[in-house]
């Protein structure tokens, strides 16, 4: 279960919720006065939302290149190896 803590308190209290984080796995939510500004979780959560971060990224980015492959279908590589020599070109002028 999450814990909620000011960013004050926090400075009095660091050592004790850091080892709850990193020990216990608790995670903090840092507030600043009443909103809440940051978060504070174990490095084992945060390689894990990395890790789904990631996934989630080659996921839409397959998806793209999916989509991509069935605009394309209809193109021969020399007709899309003509455009881009032709993009290409119009930027360097």
């Amino acid at each position: 279960m999450q814990r909620i803590i000011g960013v004050t308190e926090l400075q009095r209290r660091f050592r004790s919720v850091f080892d709850e984080v990193s020990h216990k796995n608790v995670p903090y939510v840092l507030t600043r006065g009443s909103r809440p500004e940051a978060v504070l979780i174990s490095y084992e959560d945060f390689l894990r939302y990395q890790n789904l971060h990631e996934k989630g990224v080659l996921a839409r980015f397959d998806d793209l290149m999916a989509r991509m492959a069935i605009q394309n279908a209809a193109f021969t590589d020399e007709e899309v190896a003509a455009d881009v020599e032709a993009a290409l070109a119009e930027l360097n002028r």
